[in-house]
C-alpha cells in the first residue's frame, strides 16, 4: 500500500514544483495536493475533518504567509498562518500519528553573524515574518515528536510563483532597468532541488527528526543573485543593472542569513 503525503499550500511555488516532480512517482508515494481554496490551515474544524477522511503518512506543509513587507502592516495575518495555523496541523498530525514536514525560513536568525548559521544557534528574528515563522516552529516542536523543520533561504521558481527569480527576468524582458541592493548576502535556493530533498526524507524513511537547514547555493547579494540569472537567461546587457545600498523596506531585514 502506498503511504499518502498531503501537501497544504499546493499552489505555491514549492507546491506547485513537488507536483510536477513527483506527481507521478515509483517511490510508493501518493501525494495529496490541496491548494488554500481546497484546505485552510487556519480552520480547525475543515482541516479535522480532512484530516479524518484521510489516512495520512506525512504532511509537507507549504501554506505560509511570505509577504515581509505586510506582516509589519498587519503582523495578525502573519500570525494566523505561520503561527496559528502551524499549530493546528501540529496538533491534528500528533493526534493522526503523521509526521510533519515543516518548511520554515533564515529570517528567525537576526543577521548579525558572519559565518552560515546552524541549527544550534540562537534565533532572533527582527521582523514580524520571522517572528511568526519561529513562532510556528516552537508550537511544532511543543506539539509533536515526529516533524521535520525545514529552514530555507531565498526560495524561487523558475517556473512558478512571484519570485526575484521571475521578477528579474520578466523586467529585463520589457526593458526595464533595475537597482538591486547589496546589503544583505544570503543562499538562493531553487525549488525543485528543495522538493527534492523533502520527498528524499520520505523515500528514506528518515526517522531522525528536528530541525535542518538546506540551501544550495553560494552566499551572495540580491544584486549578485540578479546578475546571474539575467546572465543564465542571455539577459545580461539587456538593462542597466545598478548596485544600492539604499534599498529602503519598511521591514528589517537579516544583512547576513547564510544557513550551514
Amino acid at each position: 500500500m502506498k503511504s499518502k503525503v498531503l501537501v497544504t499550500g499546493a499552489n505555491g511555488q514549492l507546491g506547485e514544483t513537488i507536483r510536477e516532480l513527483f506527481s507521478t512517482n515509483n517511490l510508493g508515494l501518493e501525494f495529496i495536493f490541496a491548494v488554500k481554496e481546497e484546505l485552510d490551515i487556519t480552520n480547525k474544524v475543515e482541516l479535522k475533518r480532512y484530516f479524518n477522511l484521510n489516512n495520512f503518512s506525512y504532511c509537507i506543509n507549504c501554506s505560509a504567509y511570505t509577504n515581509v513587507e505586510q506582516s509589519e502592516k498587519t503582523p495578525d495575518l502573519a500570525y494566523k498562518v505561520n503561527a496559528q495555523g502551524v499549530q493546528n496541523l501540529a496538533i491534528l498530525c500528533n493526534e493522526n500519528d503523521i509526521i510533519l514536514i515543516h518548511i520554515s525560513t533564515d529570517y528567525v536568525f537576526d543577521g548579525e553573524k558572519t559565518k552560515p548559521y546552524t541549527v544550534l544557534d540562537k534565533t532572533n528574528p527582527i521582523n514580524e515574518y520571522g517572528k511568526s515563522k519561529l513562532a510556528g516552529e516552537q508550537f511544532i516542536q511543543s506539539s509533536l515528536s515526529k516533524y521535520f523543520i525545514i529552514r530555507t533561504s531565498w526560495l524561487y521558481s523558475k517556473k512558478y510563483g512571484n519570485n526575484f527569480y521571475k521578477f528579474i527576468v520578466k523586467n529585463a524582458k520589457n526593458g526595464i532597468d533595475l537597482s538591486i541592493t547589496t546589503d544583505q548576502i544570503g543562499c538562493p535556493t531553487d525549488a525543485e532541488d528543495l522538493s527534492k530533498y523533502l520527498v528524499e526524507l520520505i523515500a528514506d524513511k528518515n526517522t531522525n527528526y528536528g530541525i535542518y537547514h538546506f540551501c544550495n547555493s553560494e552566499p551572495m547579494t540580491w544584486y549578485d543573485f540578479a546578475k546571474l540569472i539575467l546572465k543564465e537567461n542571455k539577459l545580461l546587457g539587456k538593462i542597466d543593472l545598478k548596485a544600492t545600498s539604499n534599498y529602503r523596506t519598511v521591514a528589517k531585514r537579516p544583512k547576513y542569513s547564510v544557513l550551514g
